[in-house]
């Protein structure tokens, strides 16, 4: 009499258990750092389309008002000439046509809670669920207002995130000179430790420290006058 023998093999052994966890964790560590980096790239190029759109508003509107930006047009001609001691918003407000949505004046990776992406710059009889453009809270980007375009290295706007002098700016008016010393400050983690500047030429920089560090002292100017939001 023969007798047949039935392997029961629809489970796994511990030593199999073990191969396919370690196996898998493997594949984490070579995969996860791979989708970290693409997300990175992803989030700063956002930042720098953010930042060029920016900066294409800023010379259209510049067309209109016989090549000046807002910063050198008087209010009563509908610049921000007599207020750029005033809140950053208002140079971006009044270039509502050129933006179209003030949804790109908020970086990717902004890490202020309490900043949030705006819905329109209307501020009347808007429909329920509507964000009005009404504040510096809607805005992670500074406004150089030196800035114009007989100058194209001169700063226009930028990433937020900066200390002078190792003190983190603070809102309002930065005077920065030519010899002060200029950081990124963190954590915008996807900027790989640096930061995002359009320039007056409507060109966008992804500098460093020492990269921002040249371009201020390329502007030309003893010092330059930043409104931070």
């Amino acid at each position: 009499m023969k007798f047949s023998q039935t392997w029961n093999r629809g489970a796994f052994s511990l030593i199999e258990l073990f191969v396919l966890m370690a196996c898998v964790a493997l594949l984490g560590l070579l995969v996860l750092p791979a989708i970290a980096r693409r997300h990175a790239r992803a989030s700063r190029v956002n930042c720098v389309n953010n930042l060029k759109q920016i900066g294409l508003a800023f010379r259209t509107w510049a067309l209109d008002n016989q090549d000046k930006y807002p910063m050198e047009v008087a209010v009563t001609n509908g610049g921000t000439m007599e207020i750029i001691d005033g809140p950053a918003f208002v140079h971006f407000l009044v270039m509502s046509n050129e933006l179209s949505t003030p949804k790109i004046l908020i970086c990717p990776e902004e890490p202020d809670p309490n900043r949030a992406n705006a819905t329109t710059f209307g501020s009347a009889n808007l429909p329920q669920g509507q964000i009005p453009f009404t504040n510096d809270n809607y805005l992670s980007y500074f406004v150089g207002v030196d800035a114009n375009q007989t100058v194209p290295n001169a700063l226009l706007s930028g990433d937020r995130n900066l200390a002078v002098d190792r003190a983190p700016v603070s809102r309002g008016m930065q005077r920065i000179w030519t010899n002060s010393t200029v950081t990124w400050v963190k954590p915008r983690r996807d900027h790989n430790g640096g930061g995002n500047v359009g320039l007056a030429d409507g060109s966008v920089q992804c500098l460093t420290d020492r990269g921002f560090q040249k371009i201020l002292q390329n502007t030309g100017r003893a010092t330059n006058r930043l409104v931070m939001p």
